[in-house]
């Protein structure tokens, strides 16, 4: 059997190919911010002393790691319509990577939170510190330097994982790529560009990513320079 590729038939959907594209990281980019947000305060929450609040956030990481992202989704967009709360499709969509993420991000931060030496965290309070300034200098900021690697791969594989949302018809990439086949029924050519657009994104935000580094943590580019 021979197949006859024809790319020109996807010529006059680029519009929309890039509209696709820019619907997928305007929704990792409020996600990303969003879900660094609630890591944070999750994974400062399981370190909390106060074991209802530990427990609290110990739970939510717990359901989200150990339920599959379209569960979650479905649940979210269906789920919470059944019952009276009606949103957006891309609220949905945006509301559920947040929640996802979020978990995950508050496992990564929590990890770097427990590698600082807690004789540095004694050390700032025999100076008179604040709980405040102890967090966010002894033990945040450092942390966050230790595990930005392994953030932004998560932050790059949400993104990747953002076109499960799709499912409830959201504008992003993938949803795009399936009205076009629907459309032109060139199945082959379509998913190919979408998996090359895929890559161009996630090769974009590493960039950008690693462009970030360079402006928040100046001491790990020094040690760069020096090495």
């Amino acid at each position: 059997m021979r197949y006859r590729f024809d790319f020109e038939a996807l010529a006059e959907y680029w519009p929309d190919f890039l509209m696709g594209a820019l619907t997928t990281l305007e929704m990792t980019a409020v996600a990303t911010v969003l879900g660094l947000v609630i890591g944070i305060l999750c994974a400062i929450g399981r370190r909390s002393p106060r074991a209802w609040l530990s427990a609290a956030c110990g739970a939510y990481v717990e359901a989200v790691r150990n339920t599959p992202y379209l569960i979650q989704i479905f649940f979210i967009y269906f789920g919470l319509s059944s019952v009276g709360v009606r949103l957006p499709v891309l609220a949905a969509a945006i509301l559920t990577l947040v929640i996802n993420v979020g978990a995950y991000t508050g496992e990564i931060v929590r990890a770097g939170m427990d590698t600082i030496p807690h004789g540095q965290i004694e050390a700032a309070e025999s100076l008179g510190l604040t709980r405040a300034q102890i967090y966010w200098d002894i033990i945040l900021r450092p942390a966050l330097e230790r595990v930005y690697p392994a953030l932004t791969s998560q932050f790059v594989l949400m993104m990747l994982a953002s076109s499960v949302t799709s499912q409830i018809s959201a504008e992003e990439l993938t949803a795009v790529a399936n009205n076009i086949t629907s459309i032109t029924f060139r199945s082959f050519e379509t998913y190919l560009v979408v998996a090359v657009l895929y890559l161009l994104l996630a090769l974009l935000l590493k960039l950008a990513f690693h462009a970030l580094a360079q402006v928040l943590f100046p001491r790990r580019r020094r040690l760069g320079t020096a090495l």
